[in-house]
């Protein structure tokens, strides 16, 4: 029985994927524009950041799309087609759920975020365009 839910579902993914890609480029919000240094600053910062996604989960979407609205170049690892991806994600998160952000803090420390509300949540509190 378990094999034929997860066949469906990579069916139902096969079928409805490419119009979801299709509906995330058609959507793409507008970034926003920071002076050179400030996006310098916010550059420097995704650095030590990553998101494990999936291309065509929903939740991995919303991620990205909140990513480019605030003009985000964090790194993206494809957990779904890439194993040494997906291991990384196993062993430091404790499953392979997606989305999930990992951050490496300043001394060294790494915590993942699993929920996309609280990727987007964090990523809108720390990178929080100035109000003009």
């Amino acid at each position: 029985m378990k094999t034929v839910i997860r066949a469906f579902f990579r069916a139902l993914r096969a079928v409805l994927g490419p119009f979801m890609l299709l509906k995330e480029r058609l959507t793409q919000p507008t970034g926003v524009q920071r002076a050179p240094a400030a996006q310098t600053a916010v550059d420097l910062q995704c650095q030590s950041l990553a998101l494990y996604q999936f291309s065509t989960c929903p939740f991995c979407i919303k991620v990205r799309q909140e990513m480019r609205r605030l003009s985000l170049p964090i790194e993206k690892c494809d957990a779904q087609h890439n194993n040494a991806h997906r291991e990384q994600l196993l062993q430091g998160s404790g499953a392979s759920k997606v989305p999930c952000l990992k951050i490496t803090e300043a001394n060294g420390q790494t915590r993942w975020l699993q929920d996309s509300s609280e990727i987007v949540d964090y990523l809108r509190e720390r990178f929080a365009a100035p109000a003009a």
